[in-house]
Order: C-alpha cells, then sequence, then structure tokens
C-alpha cells in the first residue's frame, strides 16, 4: 500500500507523533468552485483547521499517488487545471494507475483518509439521492462509502439539490449515525433548516468524540455525518433558494446534464441567480465545517 501513497511534511510529522489530523477533498477545489475563490478557500481552510490545533491534509491523486496533503504548486493545480478528473471510489484504482490528476469527491477522500489512518474529514456537503432518484436511481457513492469507511464527515448536511428525506432514509438504512452538532435539524447547505431532523443531537467535540471512538471500538464499521449548520449570519431562506434550486434542475433537464456533471451545472446555475450569495454561504459553510472538525479531530486524540 505505501507504495501509492506521499505525504506532506507536516502531515508525516503529525502521523508520526499521534496528531490529530483533519482530511479535506480537492473536488470543491476543483469542481466546486470557481478561481480564484477555489485556491483562496483551500489555502483558508487549511489554516483555519491548524489554528484549531489539528493538521490539514487535502487529498488528492497525481502522478499515480494519492497525495495525503498538498504543497502550493499541487494546490494550484488543482485549482486551475481543466483537465482534472472527479473521481469517486469507482474511479479510484483507473486514475491513480494511469497517472492522471483526480479531484478526490467525499467517498474518494473517505477512501484516501482511512487507509492514511485519519479519522475525521471537513468538507461542505455530501453527496445523496438525487430528485427523481426513484426513477433515475442516482444515488451517490457517497452514501454508500459512510457505509462502509471508518471516517467521520462533518458537513452542513447534504447538498440541497438532492432529495433530502430519501438520503436520510438510505442513510438509515445503511446504519450510518447522523449527528446534529448542535442542532435538532438536519441543515440543507445553504440553509439551517430542512424540515428533516437527525438521528441525535450532540453539543460538545468531546461528545461526539466519544460516540466516534465508542462505534469504532465496537467494530461498528463505517463512517458518521456530523451535520453541522452553516452560521445564521451566513445561512440563505430554505424557501427563497429551494425556488433557485428548482429553475436550475429544470434547465438541467432541458440541457440534458447528466451523471457527474450534474452537480457543477447546478451550483453554477444557483451562483449565477443568486448573484454570488450562494457562493459567499458555500464559503461561510466550509469554513464552519473546518473549525468544527479541528475540535473533533483534537478531542479524538484526548
Amino acid at each position: 500500500m505505501s507504495q501509492y501513497l506521499t505525504y506532506t511534511e507536516e502531515v508525516k510529522e503529525a502521523l508520526a507523533n499521534n496528531k490529530p489530523i483533519v482530511a479535506l477533498e480537492t473536488t470543491i477545489i476543483s469542481h466546486g468552485m470557481p478561481y480564484p475563490q477555489n485556491i483562496e478557500m483551500a489555502r483558508k481552510v487549511e489554516q483555519i483547521i491548524r489554528d484549531n490545533g489539528a493538521v490539514p491534509a487535502t487529498i488528492g491523486i497525481m502522478d499515480g499517488k494519492i497525495k495525503i496533503g498538498l504543497n502550493e504548486q499541487e494546490l494550484e493545480a488543482f485549482a486551475t487545471n481543466g483537465q482534472v478528473e472527479k473521481v469517486s471510489r469507482r474511479d479510484f484504482a483507473y486514475i491513480l494507475a494511469s497517472g492522471k490528476i483526480g479531484a478526490t469527491t467525499v467517498a474518494a477522500t473517505m477512501i484516501g483518509a482511512a487507509i492514511a489512518g485519519i479519522e475525521v474529514f471537513a468538507t461542505g456537503g455530501i453527496g445523496g439521492v438525487h430528485r427523481e432518484g426513484e426513477n433515475s436511481m442516482d444515488v451517490s457513492a457517497d452514501l454508500t462509502e459512510l457505509a462502509q469507511t471508518n471516517v467521520a464527515v462533518v458537513c452542513a448536511g447534504v447538498k440541497s439539490i438532492l432529495d433530502i428525506g430519501r438520503t436520510l432514509e438510505y442513510l438509515e438504512t445503511h446504519g450510518v449515525p447522523v449527528v446534529g452538532y448542535k442542532t435538532d435539524e438536519f441543515p440543507s447547505f445553504y440553509s439551517r433548516e430542512s424540515g428533516y431532523g437527525v438521528d441525535f443531537r450532540l453539543d460538545e467535540a468531546a461528545d461526539v468524540a466519544s460516540m466516534l471512538r465508542t462505534k469504532w471500538d465496537l467494530g461498528l464499521q463505517g463512517g458518521a455525518v456530523i451535520a453541522n449548520p452553516v452560521p445564521e449570519v451566513s445561512a440563505m431562506e430554505q424557501s427563497d433558494i429551494e425556488t433557485y434550486i428548482k429553475q436550475a434542475l429544470n434547465e438541467a433537464k432541458e440541457e440534458q446534464v447528466t451523471g457527474k456533471k450534474v452537480t457543477p451545472f447546478l451550483l453554477a446555475r444557483i451562483k449565477q441567480l443568486t448573484d454570488g450569495r450562494s457562493l459567499d454561504t458555500n464559503l461561510a459553510l466550509v469554513y464552519h465545517n473546518a473549525q468544527t472538525a479541528a475540535h473533533i479531530a483534537v478531542a479524538l486524540k484526548k
């Protein structure tokens, strides 16, 4: 396994000394945000994690290696290279073996983190069951990864472009705990509300860490969703964002956008429809998730 992995010195030292580490994905850089906001976000998220007592490990695939931590030049490549592939579990081995550059989704980042021994991962929102998924069978591999890989994912819920109710049902079926961090209601990415509850609420990072350690000590395989609502000052009204989502979904259908291209198309269109406010909210929730993930990672090491 070691022949496939490389580490930054910062991450290597953290692993050797059992320091808290937070994994980060690269798809949010290459496919989730425009340049230069994407590279600025990547740098800031890493610094937030450091400022809160943990070490950031941004994960991506380059030159036939799983990069556990990226240097400045590598971050820039993911932010600017138009040939970056979007990698989930299905694509992982092919991209690695071919030597192509691949940005890891939630599922692929969980795989990389687990191989490296990292237990906490901060992202924006996880994938899920798509709207009209009962017809298209479009279900994100993020959900099956959560069912089998021992990594806790700190997120602002699922992306609100998805079918939240069906996503939560899927997670329940596969035994994935959905923890509301300081909330009783499952957040919907841009909004703090969704109309759906969580499995249980925990208000302290130490309590989340205790639950995770107990789960994994018992041999209960799989991760956990740590649902962390966007800060109130940056949140959007659920009714407003829903209007924009429906319009963007209709446009995607008219333009026959399918597969991996759906989410980037919808996020970009919603940014246009909200005059950029959705991107501001997206940035705010990512930063908030990074801070919370760092607190949980620190607590797990105590």
